[in-house]
């Protein structure tokens, strides 16, 4: 298995696993949602720490400030702003609203990432990445919003492309595990803050049982498993291509949803998976190396080449 194949194995694992945490998000409605993001990274980071591998203080000791406010913002944006968005935008809009936003970063992330470089945009990148945004609104559709539900939805989907550009430049000095117990324990700080601020005192109680369940399903597995397999899958290929199987984020969600009936799979859910499925194929150059690997066929009659010259 080649390192191409390999970091796209990692992120769509990721992606699958992220899909998964928002059907376990329907099990923490009543939960202070702040107070629930702490938890969730502190724990991550708790359990990230022994795999950061050696080093690690060494490396965290080597980042410029520079860099050390890159990775308050990655947190910021990407993950504490980004779930804190989902909230506000389905306070006002369907859940699906803010999906289809969401499904758009491969497109965003296609153009803006190549612009930062100083090249062009790779065009079959960006139809895969247009046709996995296609296959997302598939799944989810849309539903009914207003101005604050579009305004939040926008907010979210600036997390989902910041959770993948910001990274970039420390994913090389920190490697994928010592920048996911890194962010984690920033987005845990910043997740306390904005949980003060919002709940004020009662930003943090006992979790009962089902609330457990799914909070450790959300630290130990989409944070731990899925942040860790998403940088190395970017390391390997690439941000452009790692985010065209944020595709299958919905897609996860729609197949995980009827679990705990919160929704249906249906023929829509069946169609965007497949357009998803293409779009990643196309961007990740898949259809190509399978081309290639295909083999010529031999004509009734033709003799290989080899016994030609015997």
């Amino acid at each position: 298995m080649n390192a191409t194949t390999r970091g796209s194995l990692l992120a769509a694992l990721a992606c699958v696993l992220v899909g998964g945490s928002f059907t376990a998000n329907s099990l923490l409605g009543d939960y202070p949602y702040a107070g629930g993001q702490f938890l969730r990274y502190a724990l991550a980071c708790l359990l990230l720490v022994p795999l950061a591998g050696p080093g690690a203080a060494a490396r965290l000791r080597a980042l410029t400030p520079r860099q050390w406010a890159r990775l308050a913002l990655l947190a910021a944006v990407g993950m504490v702003g980004f779930n804190l968005a989902i909230l506000a935008a389905e306070r006002t809009a369907e859940p699906a609203v803010p999906g289809v936003f969401v499904g758009c970063a491969p497109v965003v992330v296609a153009v803006l990432v190549p612009l930062l470089d100083g090249r062009r945009p790779r065009r079959a990148v960006l139809y895969g990445a247009s046709l996995v945004a296609v296959g997302a609104f598939t799944v989810q559709g849309w539903g009914r919003t207003d101005g604050a539900g579009l305004g939040w939805s926008v907010c979210a989907l600036a997390g989902e492309v910041g959770f993948a550009v910001l990274a970039v430049p420390v994913l090389r000095p920190l490697g994928p595990r010592l920048l996911s117990a890194t962010v984690c324990g920033v987005a845990a700080l910043e997740s306390a803050a904005a949980a003060l601020l919002l709940d004020g005192t009662g930003w943090l109680r006992r979790p009962d049982a089902t609330e457990t369940a799914a909070l450790l399903w959300q630290a130990a597995i989409v944070t731990v498993i899925g942040f860790v397999c998403w940088y190395m899958g970017m390391q390997r290929i690439g941000a452009e291509r790692a985010t065209l199987f944020s595709g299958l984020i919905p897609v996860a969600a729609a197949c995980t949803a009827p679990l705990v009936g919160t929704g249906s799979y249906g023929l829509a859910q069946a169609v965007g998976s497949a357009l998803v499925g293409a779009g990643v194929a196309l961007g990740s150059g898949a259809l190509k190396r399978a081309s290639r690997q295909r083999p010529l066929p031999v004509h009734e009659g033709a003799r290989p080449l080899a016994r030609e010259r015997e």
